[in-house]
């Protein structure tokens, strides 16, 4: 394996930077590559990770399908059949159209949700409406009377 940093042009990334670039922490970076959804990256010769363009593609993919409550381990299935090569290809396609079923049917759920919602909320302005028409607002402000029957 080619080490970053040490016969490269691009020394890479550092781990804060991909951090940053890809919305994670380094901890859930390190915590990728110890479960196998990444796989071990390049190093520069003080031992720090150096993470490649190819690296931050790959985290950008994984950040979508975590964002899309996709399990860990399908995930590691995923990140598997990725590894074993161009022979996984109709796998990794079934497994990516299974999940994109599942969020389909999320965004009809979520849909039917706001529609409610939507529903639930005009009716509550109806109703204020209705109110604020029965008792109206006075529209200038009291003045108090006491003064003037002191006066008199």
């Amino acid at each position: 394996m080619q080490r970053y940093g040490e016969d490269m042009q691009d020394p890479g990334f550092t781990i804060r930077t991909m951090a940053e670039r890809s919305g994670m922490t380094a901890h859930t970076l390190r915590y990728y590559e110890r479960v196998g959804l990444i796989q071990p990256v390049g190093r520069a010769r003080n031992g720090h990770r150096r993470y490649s363009q190819a690296d931050a593609a790959w985290l950008n993919f994984l950040h979508s399908m975590r964002a899309t409550n996709m399990p860990i381990r399908e995930i590691q299935r995923y990140a598997a059949l990725r590894s074993a090569g161009e022979s996984t290809v109709e796998q990794r396609r079934q497994l990516l159209e299974e999940h994109q079923a599942t969020i389909a049917s999320q965004i009809a759920a979520l849909e039917r949700a706001h529609t409610l919602l939507t529903q639930r909320i005009d009716n509550y302005r109806k109703v204020e409406n209705r109110n604020q028409l029965a008792d109206p607002v006075l529209t200038e402000p009291e003045t108090d009377h006491s003064a003037l029957a002191a006066a008199s």
